[in-house]
C-alpha cells in the first residue's frame, strides 16, 4: 500500500536533475534561494503541479490560467510573460532530456513574490522580481496504488471559509491541508478526507473526492476546494459519456453508503478511494473507476496530440 497518495518509487536519476531557478539552469545541488525569499519566508506565492507525457505538458493552458489567476488573486506580478514560463518549463525538459517521447516526469512550477529587505508580511518591503523555480523530476505513481487503491480518513480539521483563506488559491500556504495530512497518517491513512463548515464533504488534503451511487458520480460543489484541473476533466468525461455527474453537498452517511469512490489529481489521475473510515467500498478498483481511468488517459492523449 502506498504511504501517500503521491508515493512513488524513487529514481536515482533525479539526484543528478537540473532545476530552473529564476532561468538559470542549476544542478539540483547547486538550487538555492535566498532565506529572504517570500515563499521560504511567509509561504507568499502560488504553484502548479504538471505532469508530462510523452514529453508534451498535459493541459498546459489550464496550468497557466491558473497559476496566473492565483498570481493575479493576491496582487503578485509573475515578472514576466506566459510564453515566456512556457518557454522555460520546456527548456527544463530539454536540458535534463525529459523531450521526446519521455513519460513518468512531474514537474513543480514556483512563484514566489520574491526576496523581502526584511522578515515582514508587509509586500511592500519586497526588493526583487518574483522567484520563479521549476524541478522536473522521474515521478511515476505506484502501480499498487492505481489498481488496488487507497484509504482515507475524515479528519478534524476543516477547509476554510473563503474570507479567512480561500481554498480556491493554490498558495504555498499549506499549513491547513499539512495539518490534515499528518492526522490521517497517524490514523495509518493515505489521505485525509476534509469536510467543509457545514459538515458537509468537500476534498482531500492534496486530491478531491468523488463518489459513485446507483451509476452516478458525485462530487463536492467546489465551494470549499481548489479549482482542480484533473476534477474538472473528470467532471467533463462524465458528460461527454452520458456518465451523470453532480457538483452537490452530501454528507459522510452519502461516502459510507457509496459503491465506489475515487480520487482525482494531476499526479495519479484517477485513483479508487477502497477505504473511508475503515469501511471498505471495494476491493481495488470497480467498474466506474476502471472506466473512468481509461476515458482520462484518452484525454491526455488528445490534449498532448492538439
Amino acid at each position: 500500500m502506498a504511504k501517500g497518495t503521491h508515493d512513488f518509487t524513487p529514481n536515482d536519476r533525479n539526484q543528478s536533475v537540473l532545476i530552473n531557478v529564476n532561468g538559470d539552469i542549476v544542478p539540483r545541488a547547486d538550487a538555492v534561494v535566498s532565506v529572504f525569499d517570500s515563499g521560504f519566508m511567509l509561504g507568499d506565492g502560488v504553484w502548479e503541479g504538471l505532469r508530462v507525457h510523452k514529453g508534451r505538458i498535459a493541459f498546459l493552458d489550464a496550468h497557466m490560467d491558473r497559476l496566473w489567476e492565483g498570481a493575479k488573486a493576491i496582487d503578485m506580478d509573475v515578472g514576466i510573460s506566459c510564453a515566456t514560463m512556457v518557454k522555460r518549463l520546456y527548456d527544463t525538459l530539454t536540458a535534463n532530456g525529459m523531450d521526446g517521447d519521455t513519460d513518468g516526469v512531474h514537474i513543480r512550477l514556483m512563484v514566489t513574490r520574491g526576496i523581502r529587505s526584511t522578515p515582514y508580511q508587509d509586500p511592500r518591503v519586497v526588493i526583487s522580481d518574483a522567484t520563479i523555480v521549476i524541478i522536473p523530476e522521474y515521478k511515476d505513481p505506484l502501480p499498487v496504488m492505481i489498481e488496488s487503491g487507497v484509504t482515507l480518513f475524515t479528519v478534524h480539521v476543516r477547509r476554510g471559509d473563503p474570507a479567512v483563506q480561500d481554498p480556491k488559491l493554490n498558495s504555498h500556504s499549506k499549513l491547513n491541508c499539512i495539518t490534515a495530512c499528518i492526522q490521517a497518517a497517524k490514523a495509518g491513512a493515505n489521505e485525509a478526507l476534509m469536510l467543509d463548515p457545514q459538515g458537509f464533504v468537500a476534498t482531500c488534503n492534496s486530491t478531491h473526492f468523488f463518489i459513485v451511487r446507483k451509476g452516478e458520480v458525485w462530487t463536492s460543489t467546489g465551494d470549499y476546494c481548489l479549482g482542480g484541473i484533473t476534477r474538472r476533466n473528470v467532471i467533463e468525461i462524465c458528460r461527454e459519456n452520458d456518465i451523470p455527474v453532480f457538483e452537490k453537498n452530501f454528507s459522510l452517511t452519502d461516502v459510507y453508503g457509496a459503491d465506489e469512490a475515487f480520487i482525482t489529481g494531476t499526479f495519479a489521475g484517477v485513483v479508487p478511494a477502497t477505504e473511508v473510515d475503515g469501511r471498505v467500498l471495494t476491493k481495488g478498483r470497480g467498474p466506474m473507476v476502471e472506466r473512468l481511468q481509461e476515458l482520462y488517459k484518452a484525454r491526455i492523449e488528445k490534449d498532448i496530440a492538439s
